[in-house]
């Protein structure tokens, strides 16, 4: 019988064991949960963004965006109009160059037509027409250049003052 109380007892000490353990799970889960509650409703309360405030912060970053493209357009540009000047000297050089190939090869014309059998004379006019040709070809590239540079400041400038315009509007809303 001495064992069958022995067992008992040695039994209860251990399910008191057991219950301890729960006891101190639960309050250290309890503390846990308590704190985690405790941060969760800190980080709520801590910033509250409204709608406009929001809508502020969208606004002042399409304005910067619109600012910084029409900054990069304005560079843009700065550096065209630069080239502006180099293209219009080219053009000046390569009409000049086309003008002087012509007359040259008007002139060799002239003298084959004197003396159609002559056969360096031949030479001379077919390489000239085809200088002339090439001249010209040149001339009118260049040309083109000149065209589509002026189209594209102009096309810049007129996106400039778009996103002036974007601005001033943004700018009044505010």
């Amino acid at each position: 019988m001495d064992f069958y109380l022995v067992y008992f007892l040695s039994c209860i000490d251990e399910i008191k064991f057991y219950l301890e353990t729960i006891i101190k799970n639960m309050k250290a889960n309890w503390i846990l949960n308590t704190l985690g509650i405790m941060l969760i409703s800190l980080s709520l309360t801590a910033q509250v963004v409204t709608k406009d405030s929001i809508n502020s912060l969208k606004q002042q970053k399409e304005y910067l965006e619109v600012g910084k493209k029409m900054n990069e357009r304005k560079l843009e540009l700065a550096k065209l109009e630069n080239e502006l000047e180099k293209k219009t000297q080219e053009v000046d050089k390569t009409a000049e160059q086309a003008q002087k190939s012509a007359n040259d090869n008007g002139r060799v014309a002239d003298k084959l037509t004197d003396d159609a059998q002559d056969k360096k004379l031949a030479s001379k006019a077919s390489k000239a027409a085809r200088d002339a040709q090439r001249d010209a070809k040149k001339a009118r590239k260049a040309a083109e250049n000149l065209e589509d540079l002026k189209k594209d400041i102009e096309s810049l400038k007129s996106k400039i003052a778009d996103d002036e315009t974007k601005l001033s509007s943004m700018a009044g809303n505010n």
